[in-house]
């Protein structure tokens, strides 16, 4: 019976310092291939654990929006097209708990992968990604106002 007990203790020893090390990549890019190999298993309960929080309630409301459940949201909204065989990353950039990684898309373009430290933990952060398309379109804007303006005279 000791035998026995101390068996399952150093299971769950060895459990749960193996399961530490997959739950909480220690850098960026780290991240990023957990979330990739997740994408390939199909693995929505991993994926989710490696999105920001504030992914992950953009996607609560996407869901809700669309009536669907947070899985399907999750499950089609990759960093990767569905025909893509192959990721190259480059130029990881860590500034206090932000961070960036380049990442060639399936069109074959280098696009910038945003993430956020969350308890000591590197996510991805989708949210960052929708901001910086936002601002993207404002700066956009301003530009055809400016030069719609141009030929007004005050």
């Amino acid at each position: 019976m000791r035998f026995y007990s101390k068996f399952i203790i150093t299971l769950s020893v060895i459990f749960i310092f193996a399961c530490a090390d997959v739950e909480k990549p220690s850098t960026p890019l780290e991240t990023l291939k957990a979330y990739t190999a997740a994408i390939k298993k199909k693995d929505l309960t991993t994926m989710k654990l490696l999105l920001s929080n504030a992914s992950l309630k953009m996607a609560e409301q996407e869901a809700k929006s669309q009536n669907v459940t947070l899985d399907e949201v999750v499950k089609r909204e990759t960093l990767f097209g569905e025909n893509q065989k192959t990721v190259e990353f480059r130029n990881e950039k860590i500034t206090d708990d932000k961070a960036t990684i380049e990442m060639k898309d399936s069109y074959n373009k280098w696009s910038v992968v945003p993430f956020v430290r969350e308890e000591g933990v590197w996510k991805i952060d989708k949210q960052g990604v929708a901001n910086q398309i936002m601002q993207e379109f404002e700066q956009n804007d301003k530009r055809l106002d400016d030069l719609i303006n141009q030929g007004r005279q005050p």
